[in-house]
């Protein structure tokens, strides 16, 4: 839990070089997300938030308390919460969309016509609050009404890093606004209004929730936890706060829990060029792992 907030310094406390390489240092190696120099100011900016909750009146104060067996029992998710940056939008790069129903899923379906079934397992890797595994379960389950003879079922796992995020996204409540790109036949289908207090929110239906799992998961970790092969990773916009060597391992590590043929979605500013990886472009920002 976070601390009570206590009385701390007046002001926004400045961050030393010394305090800020120390800090950034420890971000690589906790998280892998490479803080330059140049994002310093943005970094002081958000850590004052903990500053002040903690009661404390200097970086070099929060750091000694941060590398200490209870700093990192209890405020490292909390740091980690603070410096990474959440965006996303429900049918965000909607071209990703319609190349799962017209391409992905078709084959699926094909697939499981020779084999009798088959269960699509999607990892929306940096699921931030929870509106891309959501829009996925929306195509997905859109899909299998439209084409009933096709013997597929699905499950998707949205993680993140942040555990203030993961519980926006198992609530699954949002305000009107954020469900603007749901198209309207999907709004009357898989959102419920909500009444009185509520009346400006809106929930993902329950029988949606139920195909959507979240958990915390670092990308430093050795093992992601997925004991079956995956069939598609959506990793859009998240290796971007990674330098290159990292982006090449985090991606290779992807491949590991990806099944042979399976899809990996990448963000529109990303770029697989010159990795050694055993993905194939076969559209903008679309890989496939070789067979």
């Amino acid at each position: 839990m976070r601390g009570e907030e206590t009385a701390g310094a007046s002001g926004p406390v400045t961050m030393s070089m010394h305090d800020f390489n120390r800090l950034s240092q420890f971000i690589y190696k906790e998280c892998g997300i490479n803080i330059t120099p140049t994002k310093k100011i943005m970094l002081e900016g958000r850590l004052n938030k903990r500053l002040r909750r903690l009661g404390l009146l200097s970086f070099a104060e929060y750091c000694d308390y941060l590398f200490s067996n209870e700093g990192m029992n209890s405020e490292l998710i909390w740091m980690i919460d603070e410096v990474t940056t959440n965006k996303t939008d429900f049918f965000r790069e909607p071209k990703h969309f319609e190349y799962l129903t017209a391409k992905v899923l078709p084959e699926a379906a094909h697939e499981a016509q020779r084999s009798g079934r088959k269960n699509i397992a999607i990892w929306s890797a940096g699921c931030s609050s929870g509106e891309e595994p959501y829009t996925l379960a929306m195509v997905v389950n859109e899909f299998i009404d439209s084409n009933p003879g096709a013997n597929l079922s699905y499950v998707v796992v949205g993680t993140d890093i942040s555990p203030s995020v993961l519980e926006k996204a198992k609530k699954a409540i949002y305000e009107n606004e954020r469900v603007i790109p749901v198209p309207p036949e999907m709004k009357k289908k898989y959102l419920l209004r909500g009444k009185d207090r509520m009346k400006n929110f809106v929930r993902i239906v329950p029988s949606l929730r139920e195909r959507v799992k979240f958990r915390r998961l670092n990308f430093m970790d050795g093992d992601f936890g997925f004991r079956e092969a995956l069939d598609i990773i959506f990793c859009r916009n998240v290796i971007i706060y990674f330098d290159r060597p990292t982006q090449e391992v985090l991606l290779n590590k992807f491949c590991r829990c990806l099944s042979p043929g399976g899809y990996v979605f990448m963000g529109h500013s990303e770029t697989l060029f010159g990795m050694d990886i055993p993905l194939v472009q076969i559209a903008p920002t679309i890989y496939r792992k070789a067979s």
